[in-house]
């Protein structure tokens, strides 16, 4: 079959993959205009719909930002830190400025620290190597700090190109969706008129004469724990509102599952406070220490849900952190699942999906 390639984007088009870069149904190749998916969403609807793209092929299609100017957004979720921060940024991006954008903010507790959380996303990102201009809270969902951050954009951007980019799972379509009303009006040319001359997946929004606003398709990182649990369990795990904190008072050699996909061992210290922040919807069960691992091999799937059977297929095993805190407030964080905080010096034992690394920060809270 011979090539087709998309009159928007230019990516080549397929029919097997509907998540895919360049996907079409089959009955569009009849037309004489192919749009891929995407493209066909954005003209007639004035919407962006984010599609995931491996490592290597974002490595490969992106770089060619660092031979131009612009300013990168780089999109990250407040909740997955690890698996959302785009450690490889500063080889795509050249000497481009970088502004980091933390997004789903309406689903924190009320009483985070915001100053805490942006110092926190700094440092972050600094650990990874990741020079960034500013940092900016958002919630592209309910528009919360949308304003500010397109003000921001306009005077860092110097009149040039913007790239945003991010990891599947960040909101990043959501987010470019709401900077189009916010940038170039809700109803503008976007519905009317078409760009040709992007490459490779890329999609440009024009945002005057000389300069477009750059989407790229969202990065798969195999650290986020969204590639080992079905859609339906995704679904659980996701908070879709704010989450409300759950406490429980644990004596020492006490253990808390969270769901099956994740869980806290209290070894050693005085009986004391794990407070937890989770997706509402995610069970969790306490026991003893001695009983976890029976209860584990006996009941993951059914009473310690999710994963689902789906989920059971993907998830690698568990991997341990083992860790002594000295009663400074700390957060353990699962990332892409929550964190648990604690304020007294004790012992702890953290189980994960081994690429889903467990780490420990100041408390936000």
């Amino acid at each position: 079959m011979e090539q087709i390639h998309c009159i928007g984007c230019g990516v080549e088009i397929q029919t097997e993959d509907p998540k895919g870069l360049g996907y079409t149904p089959k009955s569009s190749l009849e037309k004489e205009n192919i749009l891929c998916k995407r493209c066909f969403r954005l003209k007639h609807y004035n919407e962006i719909q984010d599609v995931s793209i491996h490592d290597d092929d974002f490595l490969r299609m992106v770089s060619s930002i660092r031979d131009k100017k612009g300013l990168v957004v780089h999109i990250i979720d407040i909740f997955d830190v690890n698996g959302t921060m785009i450690k490889s940024l500063p080889r795509i991006v050249g000497n481009n400025p970088i502004i980091l954008v933390g997004n789903k903010m309406d689903l924190l507790p009320k009483s985070t620290n915001q100053n805490k959380l942006i110092q926190w996303l700094r440092s972050s990102a600094k650990e990874l190597g990741l020079k960034v201009q500013d940092v900016f809270l958002i919630s592209s969902v309910k528009g919360y700090g949308m304003e500010e951050l397109t003000n921001q954009i306009e005077e860092y951007r110097n009149q040039q190109d913007v790239y945003i980019v991010g990891t599947t799972n960040v909101g990043k379509s959501t987010f470019i969706n709401r900077l189009i009303k916010q940038s170039v009006g809700e109803s503008d040319v976007i519905t009317t008129s078409y760009f040709p001359g992007t490459t490779l997946g890329f999609i440009e929004i024009p945002l005057d004469d000389d300069s477009a606003l750059i989407d790229t398709p969202g990065i798969v990182n195999h650290e986020q724990i969204a590639h080992y649990v079905s859609d339906q369990d995704l679904k659980v795990i996701t908070p879709t509102k704010e989450i409300k904190p759950r406490v429980y008072q644990l004596n020492s050699e006490q253990t808390l599952f969270f769901g099956g996909l994740a869980r806290l061992d209290f070894i050693k210290g005085d009986r004391q406070s794990f407070v937890c922040y989770f997706s509402n919807n995610l069970p969790i069960h306490r026991t003893k220490l001695e009983k976890a691992d029976e209860l584990y091999e006996n009941h993951v799937g059914e009473l310690l849900s999710p994963p689902d059977e789906e989920s059971m297929k993907l998830l690698p095993p568990f991997t341990t952190s083992s860790y002594r805190l000295n009663g400074e407030k700390t957060d353990i964080v699962f990332p892409g699942l929550g964190w648990v905080t604690v304020s007294g010096a004790c012992t702890i034992v953290a189980h994960s999906p081994k690429e889903v690394a467990v780490s420990l920060r100041k408390s936000l809270i």
